[in-house]
């Protein structure tokens, strides 16, 4: 899946498809037409195959600007990519913000539910007719004893294509005043 124009000024890398679909809608909301401004948003079908995208788009590459946007639990794996294809080397957290590579707390999702809030998220689920599958799930024993928000993050992890389709209706209810810091970063470099 690569979402690149023929020929892209600055290419935003992402884990996956919810990734993309977050970053779009709220480029969209804060009023930026990216595919007109010349950015490509590209999942890489996961942060593993980070190193092959820098290759192909990097300096060794395409040469355009590029940027990204992982979980905090996958910048290892950003880190050596971009130590192995020129950007740098014992790169700090600072110094991938710099590159304009930007960490989520924990990933997208916590990013979005903390924004949102979870009455927000669940005034979602109910939008979708989710919020009585939620519910049931809450008191599986395995749930009850976690917080609401790792809950939430369990309930849209699970299912398919749910990711995806709530990164969406998540960004796009966020107050705009709230965008979480990584995206409206990745957003602000680009």
């Amino acid at each position: 899946m690569d979402n690149a124009p023929a020929e892209p000024r600055t290419v935003i890398l992402v884990e996956g498809p919810s990734d993309c679909t977050a970053v779009e809608t709220l480029g969209r909301r804060l009023g930026r037409d990216l595919p007109g401004e010349g950015v490509a948003v590209v999942p890489m079908g996961g942060a593993t195959n980070v190193r092959q995208f820098l290759e192909r788009y990097g300096p060794h590459g395409l040469d355009v600007s590029v940027r990204g946007l992982c979980d905090v639990g996958e910048v290892r794996h950003f880190t050596r990519a971009l130590e192995r294809t020129g950007f740098g080397s014992a790169l700090s957290a600072r110094e991938l913000e710099v590159l304009g590579f930007h960490v989520c707390h924990q990933d997208l999702e916590d990013e979005l539910i903390r924004a949102v809030g979870v009455p927000g998220v669940e005034r979602v689920l109910a939008d979708q007719g989710e919020l009585g599958s939620f519910r049931v799930m809450q008191r599986q024993p395995a749930q009850r004893a976690r917080p609401s928000e790792q809950q939430l993050r369990r309930f849209i992890a699970c299912g398919s294509g749910r990711k995806r389709r709530y990164a969406g209706l998540l960004a796009e209810v966020l107050e705009l005043s709230r965008v979480p810091r990584p995206l409206a970063a990745l957003l602000a470099a680009v």
